[in-house]
């Protein structure tokens, strides 16, 4: 069996995407993390065997709608540590990806194509300056973990409750306010992480969560 094609291509200072780059459309696997990019082009819809797509730790205020065509994209998608306030309608479409990272942007409101990733099993949104979780979050049946780690949420929506698969949900570093009830109902839940939430009172349900076994820091 051929195995799968990769091109690492990170922290080259490349400026600017080379066009060749494009023309392999055979690519499972691009990496361009670290490259002081400011746009990855349309042609990036060329890729349509990608799997695996890296593009963090660059200067990207925006991704191309053509993103949304990579539809057997279905492993990893980074987008951490860049300068987006907003994800193209289009990436609604990667309804196979299984891990996406969005962490240490500037996402004031979550991005509405997020929520029909159907297939996410981790989402990463840490570092951003998130304010709500929509209720929309519980159509994200397969996420097992959930990392909102330094944003500016206040609560979380009651559907957060329907998340029957979720393992792992960070809320570090909030400013919470109140928390649903629904979350000491999550059957498999074994991390909740409360650290330096110092505005969140007393919930007495975080004691029936811990005498299941489920691991709760604060």
């Amino acid at each position: 069996m051929e195995a799968p094609k990769v091109l690492d291509l990170w922290k080259q200072r490349l400026g600017v995407v080379p066009d060749s780059v494009f023309q392999d459309t055979s690519l499972e696997t691009l990496i361009l993390a670290d490259n002081d990019l400011e746009s990855i082009p349309e042609s990036i819809k060329n890729l349509k065997h990608l799997r695996t797509l890296d593009l963090g730790h660059n200067h990207l205020v925006a991704v191309p709608e053509s993103l949304g065509d990579l539809v057997r994209l279905d492993r990893f998608l980074y987008l951490h540590d860049n300068r987006l306030t907003a994800l193209p309608g289009s990436l609604a479409q990667l309804t196979f990806l299984r891990y996406l990272n969005v962490s240490e942007n500037a996402f004031a409101e979550w991005p509405e194509a997020v929520t029909d990733m159907a297939a996410l099993r981790e989402l990463r949104f840490t570092d951003n300056p998130l304010r709500e979780v929509p209720a929309s979050v519980s159509c994200l049946t397969g996420l097992r973990e959930l990392h909102l780690r330094n944003n500016r949420l206040t609560s979380l929506p009651q559907s957060v409750g329907d998340l029957a698969d979720l393992r792992q949900l960070d809320l570090r570093g909030n400013p919470l306010l109140a928390l649903p009830e629904s979350i000491s109902h999550l059957p498999k839940l074994e991390k909740l992480d409360l650290r330096w939430t110092q505005t969140l009172p007393h919930l007495p349900w975080l004691a029936d969560l811990e005498a299941r076994g489920c691991l709760v820091y604060r």
